[in-house]
This record gives C-alpha cells, sequence and structure tokens, in this order.
C-alpha cells in the first residue's frame, strides 16, 4: 500500500506523531510504502524520519522525493506564506502505483491504514470526505463567479485523500491542473484544494467521515475519538505556542509525540517566532470569542 507525505521544514514538528500513529495503528506494516515528497529538506531530517521509523518498529520501505516548490510553483499564491502543498500534484509522476492514500502532516491515524486498500473506486480520480456544498467554502466567497463549480456541489478538505491514479492519467488531469492555474494562478485560496475541487466540480467518491475527523481549536471532542483520523485543522495546532492551553486534543496529540521528535523538533527561538506570528490572528480570535462566551455567561447568571 501506496501513502504520500508533502513536507516541508515547518511541518515536521505535527508529521512526527502523524508517522507515530500510523505505524503502532498498522496491523502490519511490511505492507507500507512511504513516500515522502520534500520541498528543500536536508538529509539530516530524512534521516530523523528514518529513525524514527526505526525506533517505531516499522518494516515496510521508504523513498524520499525531492523539490523546489519555489522554482516549480512560485508562479501560483502562496497560502499562509507557503507553497508546499502544490507538490501533491507531483504525485502522479513520481509514482508508479495505481491508488496512492495521502496524508497531511497535522493528522493521528487512530486506524489500520491497510483498510484503505479494501476502497476501490473507478469512474473517479479522488476519493474524500465531502465536507459541505461548495458555496460554503473559501474559495466560494472569493472568488465569487470565477471558478466554473456549481456552488451547490459538494466539496471536501484536503488532509486525507485516496487517489487513483491510473484514473488521473486517462483523464489527464495534470493537463487541467494546468489550465486553472494559469488562469487563477495568484488567486487561490487554498492551494491545491481549490484547484481539485475545481475539477472534481463535486464528483469525487464520497467516504466515511471517520477517515477525516476534524478538530478545530475549542472544539471539546471531534465526531469519532477512536478507529478515526483525527485532523488538527486551523489555528493553532497542540504543538503550537498555547496550543496546549487552546486545543483540547492536546493530550491525545502529546499520547504520540516521543521524546526523540520533541527534542529535534520543538519550537524554539527564531523559528518559533515566526510560527507565533503567522498564527497571531487565530490566537486573537480564539480568546476574543472564549472572553465574549465568558461575559455572555455571566449576565445569563445575573438574570
Amino acid at each position: 500500500m501506496h501513502i504520500a507525505f508533502v513536507i516541508d521544514l515547518p511541518s515536521l514538528e505535527g508529521l512526527g506523531a502523524t508517522i507515530t500513529s500510523l505505524v503502532r495503528n498498522c496491523s502490519d506494516t511490511a505492507q507500507l510504502d512511504l513516500h515522502f515528497i520534500c520541498n528543500n529538506l536536508g538529509t539530516r531530517h530524512k534521516n530523523n524520519l528514518l529513525m524514527l521509523l526505526q525506533t517505531e518498529s516499522y518494516h515496510g520501505r521508504t523513498r524520499f522525493y525531492d523539490f523546489d516548490a519555489q522554482e516549480m510553483f512560485g508562479h501560483l499564491s502562496a497560502v499562509h506564506g507557503s507553497r508546499t502543498s502544490y507538490g501533491r500534484f507531483l504525485i502522479p509522476k513520481l509514482l508508479d502505483a495505481d491508488y496512492v492514500l495521502c496524508l497531511d502532516p497535522d493528522l493521528l491515524i487512530l486506524l489500520d491504514v491497510i483498510t484503505f486498500d479494501q476502497i476501490r473506486f473507478e469512474d473517479h480520480f479522488l476519493a474524500a470526505v465531502p465536507g459541505g456544498p461548495f458555496r460554503n467554502t473559501l474559495e466560494a466567497k472569493l472568488l465569487p463567479g470565477q471558478l466554473s463549480v456549481c456552488k451547490d456541489e459538494q466539496s471536501f478538505i484536503s488532509g486525507m485523500l485516496l487517489l487513483n491514479l491510473r484514473r488521473w492519467k486517462e483523464r489527464d488531469i495534470c493537463h487541467e491542473i494546468e489550465k486553472i492555474c494559469l488562469r487563477h494562478g495568484m488567486a487561490l485560496q487554498e492551494a491545491d484544494n481549490t484547484v481539485l475541487n475545481t475539477i472534481c466540480n463535486g464528483s469525487f467518491y464520497h467516504i466515511e467521515d471517520r477517515f477525516n475527523c476534524i478538530w478545530t481549536p475549542g472544539q471539546a471532542t471531534p465526531s469519532f475519538k477512536e478507529n478515526a483520523i483525527l485532523h488538527f485543522a486551523g489555528a493553532p495546532k497542540p504543538w503550537d505556542f498555547l496550543g496546549r492551553e487552546v486545543h483540547a486534543g492536546y493530550q491525545r496529540w502529546a499520547d504520540y509525540d516521543t521524546t526523540f521528535w520533541d527534542r529535534r523538533y520543538k519550537r524554539v527561538a527564531f523559528a518559533g517566532l515566526q510560527r507565533i506570528w503567522k498564527i497571531r490572528k487565530s490566537l486573537f480570535r480564539y480568546y476574543l470569542k472564549s472572553f465574549r462566551a465568558a461575559g455572555s455567561l455571566k449576565l445569563g447568571i445575573k438574570n
């Protein structure tokens, strides 16, 4: 079974627990092929990944692929200052496989990934968890009328995607991607997610909600607690500054955060300050919402 991650240096802190949870909950890691598509990631970091896998008794195969996101996708808009996620478009060109499970580095895999080997579909190039009508997405709100997508059609949220690469190539999805990027390159609000949703136009293979269970800051508990993939969407994430206080999923994430990984990628000094600056608005919104909720509760008690 083939599993792909598109990663860069800032994503490594969250990736550790994703990898650890995937390996620990897999019934037979010897059946796995892990593919890491790396945006300017040095040898030291790749060796750290190999060491983590070895420590967790991983018995499958591992491959690394290098690309430069700025060089290849510099003509496209950066999302949260990064173009790394566009590397997902390279998967059909790099991997020789019929199906590939594509995972983001902000997940906990609380199920046996071998389960995905039983999911097969021929009429679509992509399988995902439906995330509501397109009219409710950021793309529909910020690119009104520009994308040829019916607003009543279902959209999906990246995090976990299962790709049928044979169908992808038959439909020449790479050419469709190029056309959209040429037309809307600097206006893409959700990077590769915008492009893939536009191509699908609601037509993708729907899989169970538990395969991409969103857990946002301030949310007490997700829809599924076990036998699921937990997706730490939004900011701050459990490993971010104040994540321990803000995110109810901190302890669940910490269960898979190893000392080995923590020592190498716990944010410190300048890198930590950069991340805090990026998520400052999310932190402000969270505390403002909490303050208002506390104020409303006090008023309710007085009445």
